[in-house]
């Protein structure tokens, strides 16, 4: 395996603390590359060497580009995060070094999200910021969101840019790499619905060495009123689990003891081979021997089943919390969203969660200011929280997206409309984390560690339930990240709970 370069991050391996930067392990090499398959530079020189076609200059030249740089910055959700690891892997197995700066890198790239537009202009002010590096040579890439919902008018609105990217073409990566070294000045990967292919890669290079992330779906066929993804993500199509096992299995045999399983809509997977639903393979996962925790992102009500709750109450792996996003507590505006299922038909699977044996914690989105919201829609909405009782809300002001069906209707609300209703929201949900948290003072949970807050003195836990964990120890050694502790619960805040180990 080798190490990829970011951020700062320290790393022990036996007796010896290694600085490296962001702690990027590129995982699951080939064989070949295992045992010590030549480099692009090797080969070139051997070739030299035998025929004598080209002379030192250009050896050292070959040498050079087999050893190019990069930098990459990501926006947006968890399946972006995993993308990008998923493109470092890829990158470095094709001879790149990735460094922590664009100054240091010669081709820069942006992993872009377009959910909304703020997000979206994030990555134009970061190329507009960064161009003055065109001087020294450097190349820019667009990938993800943004570059398959602008595609090549990004190179009109940023000329210096050389490739564009959507997500539904990483596969293609190596090639495209190569066409971009060869001097192509406009490299497009656009790949859009009609694609079947999903990013499958071995040379992932997971960013965390205890929790990692597998995407079992991609794309989405849901077409929300407000929703960019179906038009950047592609349509829906989902690995086999035979696929998604194996890399669950390397994972484990890794020493990871979490994975995440991701989709746009993680629980409308189809298994193309016929073998397993959702629910069983969220329960084979979480049967691999060495596999402690199993956590599941984003699900779409319309394709919760029950069967989910029963394998969470069946196999003690896979973590008590569930995140499914209502966007809204009014059925006409649900109908305006075009989610397609109504506000009773959603509470009767948040009723599956709480009949559940064990106690789930349960988190949502929620979309406020969505045009013809009236007043008591939202209250609906609000009403809504108090009913089932979150532990975690993200909400957003609505914001009007490219191609979606919204963008064509009447928007009469008024951004301080907005953010007013914004505001009433989190104050209300507020509360009622305060509350959901405080029931946890005197329980002892169990955390997974996943770093040290030098400053409080305090080691930064998290829970099966999701929730931070910060706790002190008594033990003169610090635990390590990704070890487990039971931690018992001495005060909470409305985000947050504080504790002692009892280890």
């Amino acid at each position: 395996m080798s190490l990829g370069i970011g951020k700062v991050t320290n790393f022990c391996f036996g007796v010896m603390e290694v600085d490296v930067r962001i702690g990027i392990l590129v995982s699951h090499p080939s064989p070949a590359a295992q045992n010590g398959a030549p480099k692009l530079s090797d080969i070139i020189n051997v070739v030299m060497a035998d025929f004598e076609i080209i002379g030192a200059s250009e050896r050292q030249a070959a040498a050079a580009h087999a050893t190019k740089t990069f930098y990459l910055e990501t926006f947006g959700c968890q399946m972006n995060v995993h993308d990008s690891e998923k493109v470092i892997g890829t990158l470095t197995q094709q001879g790149y070094h990735q460094v922590d700066t664009e100054e240091a890198a010669d081709l820069i790239l942006y992993n872009t999200c377009s959910i909304r537009d703020k997000a979206e202009q994030k990555v134009f002010n970061r190329l507009n910021d960064y161009k003055k590096l065109v001087k020294q040579g450097k190349r820019f890439g667009v990938l993800g969101c943004v570059a398959q919902q602008e595609g090549e008018q990004i190179f009109e609105r940023a000329p210096y840019v050389s490739l564009v990217s959507g997500s539904a073409s990483y596969r293609k990566l190596p090639e495209m790499l190569v066409r971009l070294e060869l001097g192509e000045k406009r490299i497009t990967g656009l790949d859009d619905r009609q694609t079947d292919e999903t990013f499958e890669t071995e040379f992932t290079a997971r960013s965390n060495q205890h929790r990692g992330y597998i995407t079992i779906i991609e794309g989405c066929d849901k077409f929300c009123a407000y929703c960019v993804v179906p038009y950047t993500r592609g349509k829906e199509r989902s690995r086999t689990s035979t696929s998604v096992l194996a890399e669950a299995q390397r994972m484990a045999d890794s020493g990871y003891t979490e994975i995440q399983l991701l989709g746009q809509n993680v629980n409308s997977y189809r298994d193309t081979e016929g073998k397993k639903s959702f629910a069983e393979l969220l329960a084979a996962v979480g049967e691999i021997p060495g596999i402690r925790r199993v956590r599941f992102t984003t699900s779409h009500p319309r394709d919760f089943t029950r069967d989910i709750v029963e394998a969470i109450d069946a196999v003690p792996t896979l973590c008590d919390h569930v995140h499914l996003p209502v966007q809204s507590g009014s059925s006409d505006v649900l109908h305006m969203m075009q989610r397609e299922y109504t506000r009773d038909w959603y509470l009767e699977r948040i009723a599956w969660i709480k009949a559940a044996k064990r106690k789930i914690s349960m988190t949502t989105d929620i979309i406020v200011g969505f045009p013809g919201e009236t007043p008591a829609d939202f209250e609906q909405t609000v009403t809504l929280l108090h009913e089932v009782q979150y532990d975690g809300v993200f909400a957003f002001k609505y914001s009007p997206r490219p191609n979606t069906p919204a963008i064509t209707m009447p928007d009469s609300i008024s951004d301080e409309v907005k953010s007013q209703r914004l505001q009433i929201l989190l104050e209300r949900q507020r509360e009622i984390q305060r509350s959901n948290y405080e029931k946890h003072v005197g329980e002892v949970l169990e955390v997974m560690v996943e770093g040290h807050n030098q400053a409080r003195g305090q080691v930064i836990g998290r829970t099966s339930q999701n929730k931070t964990l910060n706790f002190t120890t008594g033990q003169p050694i610090l635990p390590a990240g990704g070890s487990y502790l039971p931690v018992r619960v001495t005060k909470s805040f409305p985000n947050s709970l504080v504790g002692e180990s009892v280890a």
